[in-house]
C-alpha cells in the first residue's frame, strides 16, 4: 500500500493490523523515497558524480525538519562539500516537496513521484 502522509499512516496501519491479529513489525515500514531521491540528486550535483551511483541514507519523518539526510554517510564520499554545502543541501532536501509543488505553480502535489516509488518497490520485490 502506498499512502501519504507516511508519518501518520504507518502507525495507523500498525494499530489496525494489531487489532486484526496480523501485525508483523518486520513487514510494515514507511519509506520516503521522494526524500531519498531529492537528497541523492542534490548531493550528486554538488559532488559532481552520477546520481545512479549515489547511495544516500535519509532518516526521520517526511515533513520539513524531520527529514534528515545523512550526507556524511553518502557514497561515494565527497571531500568537496563544505559544512555550508551540507547545511544548504539538508535544507533543500527538507524542502524538496515544496520545491516540486512550487515548480508546478501550485497546480498539484508531488504525487507523480509515486511512479518512481513503485519502480523502487518492484525492483526490491524482485531481489
Amino acid at each position: 500500500m502506498i499512502s501519504n502522509p507516511v508519518n501518520s499512516t504507518v502507525p495507523i496501519v500498525a494499530e489496525i493490523f494489531k487489532k486484526a491479529g496480523i501485525y508483523d513489525e518486520k513487514k510494515l515500514f514507511g519509506v520516503t523515497i521522494l526524500d531519498v531521491v531529492c537528497a541523492k540528486t542534490f548531493y550528486a550535483g554538488k559532488a559532481k558524480v552520477l546520481v545512479s551511483g549515489v547511495n544516500m541514507p535519509v532518516v526521520g519523518g517526511h515533513a520539513g525538519i524531520t527529514i534528515l539526510p545523512l550526507f556524511s554517510q553518502a557514497t561515494p564520499k565527497s571531500n568537496a562539500l563544505s559544512d555550508e554545502d551540507i547545511k544548504a543541501l539538508t535544507k533543500r532536501t527538507q524542502e524538496g516537496g515544496t520545491e516540486v509543488v512550487e515548480a508546478k505553480a501550485g497546480k498539484g502535489s508531488t504525487t507523480l513521484s509515486m511512479a518512481l516509488v513503485l519502480d523502487f518497490i518492484v525492483l526490491a520485490a524482485g531481489s
